[in-house]
């Protein structure tokens, strides 16, 4: 089984490259992989409540949803 790693690099201040990796972690989650998402520089305020909740990224749903759904994963988050 192949295990992928995605990393944030950005944050809140670019909402829709700051979903990305949480998005490409639930899909490879989905599809019978692992996976794990490294926050790093600016992604690091992604793990922040108040954050999750206010990123809106343009076509793609609001990170505090495809959070839920790596927390339901279990998808280890590293900082």
């Amino acid at each position: 089984m192949a295990k992928l790693a995605f990393v944030a690099t950005h944050g809140s201040e670019d909402p829709t490259k700051a979903v990305f990796p949480f998005l490409q972690a639930k899909s490879a989650i989905e599809a019978g992989m692992e996976a794990e998402i490294s926050l790093m520089g600016d992604g690091v305020v992604l793990i922040k409540d108040e954050v999750i909740g206010s990123v809106v990224p343009v076509g793609w749903p609001p990170l505090a949803d495809i959070f839920e759904a790596v927390v339901k994963h279990k998808i280890p988050i590293f900082v």
